[in-house]
């Protein structure tokens, strides 16, 4: 059984369709990202899955029961889900065993306590029971909200931009805890980011959303190696764009020569566009041995420690591109381009 299930969910701002009839299938003890650029609609459809906002059209599943149609709609507090927010929402004035205990109203005393100390175990706070919030580093109280989220055993959790406020020096060794944590849970979860590297980091597979729709769902490696559309390898890393024609399946002519993949087309259309990301750029120096390679001229650059960052323009489009093998170019210098052997995204025209 699938622990959430969405089908044809809309919902309207003002008269503006902020999500439309969009789908999404989450399985058992799966970490589930919604990722898109802003407005894209992920915020609301997780307020719609938690019953924040009240979508009437279509239908919302959470462990095979109907949380929401036209005419049903279930109370968060009836949904068995368990919410973290970018500010932690925890309560001043209670202590992180209070806070975590907040949810369990209907358990005894004895087993209340026995269940906050093994959310104080599995976040790794023991010792941290008495203290409040605000004697907390931003990364502990972090674990105080999911702990809290997890005590009452929800079948669903929802994250809303939960790393958003942490230290860049510590939020990816955090997303590992906290994914650790809700897969020792077996809960199932959608999280809410804007950011490519945590949503990698933590996620299972990938929503990635569109004008209030799911433009195309899988793994990160599926998502970055194989995009559908535009729209989605362009969100999943920079890049250009490079005419091509199609010469078998697996050549790719281009004004940069010909472009070989590493994966065999299934349909080939005549013309369009292959989308090359920097990592598979090569820079060469230009010798006068290759009269016939397209060349571009190196903007500027900019050196990250362990090599330089060069800015070029390929085909009218600016792109970033590091340095191979300790090579070094100087600004303004001529450059040749090489398209290294790929798993190539074509679109067709």
């Amino acid at each position: 059984m699938s622990s959430l299930i969405l089908q044809g969910v809309s919902y309207q701002y003002n008269g503006t369709k902020v999500i439309h009839e969009l789908d999404l299938t989450i399985g058992n003890n799966e970490i589930v990202c919604l990722l898109g650029a802003s407005g894209c609609g992920k915020t609301t459809t997780l307020k719609a899955i938690g019953g924040l906002i009240e979508a009437k059209q279509g239908r919302i599943f959470i462990d095979g029961k109907l949380m929401s149609d036209a005419s049903t709609f279930v109370l968060p507090e009836y949904r068995n889900i368990g919410m973290m927010f970018q500010d932690y929402a925890l309560f001043p004035h209670l202590t992180v065993a209070n806070n975590i205990a907040f949810g369990l109203r209907k358990m005894s005393k004895a087993a209340k306590q026995q269940r906050v100390a093994e959310m104080l175990k599995l976040v790794h706070l023991v010792g941290c029971a008495d203290r409040y919030p605000h004697q907390l580093s931003g990364g502990q109280q972090q674990r105080v909200a999911i702990a809290r989220a997890l005590a009452y055993k929800p079948s669903l959790l929802l994250l809303d931009e939960p790393f958003s406020n942490i230290d860049t020096q510590v939020r990816f060794e955090l997303i590992a805890d906290i994914r650790r944590i809700i897969k020792a849970q077996q809960v199932s979860a959608v999280f809410v980011t804007h950011s490519k590297e945590e949503a990698f980091a933590f996620s299972d597979s990938l929503a990635i959303m569109h004008q209030g729709k799911i433009a195309q769902q899988g793994t990160p490696e599926q998502l970055f190696a194989a995009p559908r559309s535009k729209e989605v390898a362009e969100f999943l890393g920079q890049g250009i764009y490079l005419d091509a024609e199609v010469l078998t399946a697996t050549e790719y002519k281009t004004a940069f020569g010909v472009v070989e993949s590493l994966t065999t087309a299934t349909a080939l259309a005549h013309t369009g566009q292959i989308y090359v990301r920097p990592h598979q750029i090569e820079l060469m120096r230009d010798d006068n041995s290759n009269q016939h390679s397209e060349r571009a001229t190196i903007l500027s650059r900019r050196f990250i420690g362990s090599a330089f960052v060069y800015t070029v323009v390929i085909a009218k489009q600016t792109i970033e591109v590091a340095a191979q093998d300790g090579q070094s170019f100087e600004q303004n210098e001529q450059v040749i381009i090489k398209i290294k052997p790929h798993t190539v995204n074509f679109f067709k025209q």
